[in-house]
């Protein structure tokens, strides 16, 4: 016979944990954890908070044109001047650029991302170091060498005539087009990088499976690799539409300077004109279009799950 003994109350108090104990060891923790933080907010707070405040106090300001001053009166003048249809045109322009570059690397990441999945062993590696790799030359050089590439009389051009696919001259070289290339060619590896890590982590049986109950060709592109790759294709769509909707090397080289984006008209404004206010300005409605697209982000992930 089995006799049970009954727990002494005190000793009961004396077993709960107490909370003044867990509150400080609580504190205790955090405070570890935010001193372990603070050099990574100093610099953050010096090398990013600082300098973008610096431009939104003189984006307020006036600069003079003559002596090169800048007198802080607290007026809203540089962004009522972004009314002017030239400077709206830039911005639509680089919008446009930009997400027609995204969706060109999205069509193009996404296959690529696949094929690489779908190899084994040393193949894959040398796969991945081939979209890797150009990230070692220097993105300058990379970009001028597509001059010779869209020019007339370059590769491009000669490859066409030998297809029998042009019959004159090309004419691609500071355009739009030559410029949404060299966007695309400069960003696809920021696109195939994050869509090869989300379909690296799914099961391979479930895009076997989906090949054996029918699914082929673009049918299984579209409706089975794109929804899987969705996190990867969100993260690469990041990746390359907010530096390429501020891009200013490229349409710099490649468009000759006749196609003009925002960053090549800020650049203008702070280094050719002298204008830091107006310049400013410009910089803050950038960076307000990166900061739509950080909040977009997420409600495309909430699309995608629902």
């Amino acid at each position: 016979m089995t006799v049970t003994q009954e727990a002494d109350p005190a000793q009961l108090v004396e077993a709960a944990p107490d909370p003044t104990a867990r509150w400080g060891r609580r504190r205790r923790i955090n405070g570890g954890r935010l001193l372990l933080a603070t050099p990574t907010l100093l610099l953050v707070a010096l090398f990013f908070v600082a300098p973008l405040a610096l431009i939104a106090v003189y984006s307020f300001g006036t600069t003079s044109l003559v002596t090169f001053v800048t007198s802080f009166g607290w007026t809203l003048g540089n962004y009522t001047s972004l009314h002017s249809s030239l400077y709206l045109g830039t911005i639509e322009r680089s919008l446009i650029l930009s997400l027609s570059a995204t969706l060109a690397c999205a069509i193009l990441g996404v296959p690529i991302a696949y094929f690489i999945v779908r190899q084994r062993g040393r193949l894959q590696t040398v796969l991945l170091l081939a979209v890797i790799v150009p990230f070692w030359t220097s993105f300058l050089i990379r970009i001028y060498a597509w001059t010779n590439i869209l020019q007339n009389g370059g590769l491009l051009e000669s490859l066409l005539h030998h297809l029998g696919l042009l019959h004159g001259s090309l004419n691609l070289l500071y355009t739009p087009a030559a410029i949404a290339i060299g966007i695309v060619y400069g960003y696809l590896p920021l696109m195939v990088l994050p869509i090869y890590v989300a379909l690296e982590r799914l099961d391979p049986t479930v895009l076997e499976a989906a090949e054996d109950l029918g699914s082929h060709g673009w049918h299984f592109m579209w409706r089975i690799v794109v929804p899987l790759a969705g996190p990867g294709l969100i993260a690469g769509s990041l990746l390359v539409g907010i530096p390429a909707t501020g891009e200013f090397v490229t349409p710099q080289i490649l468009g000759g300077g006749k196609t003009l984006m925002l960053g090549n008209v800020i650049a203008t404004q702070f280094l050719d004109i002298g204008n830091l206010s107006f310049g400013s300005a410009l910089a803050m409605c950038l960076i307000a279009l990166v900061v739509i697209m950080l909040v977009l982000a997420p409600l495309l992930r909430r699309v995608r799950q629902t």
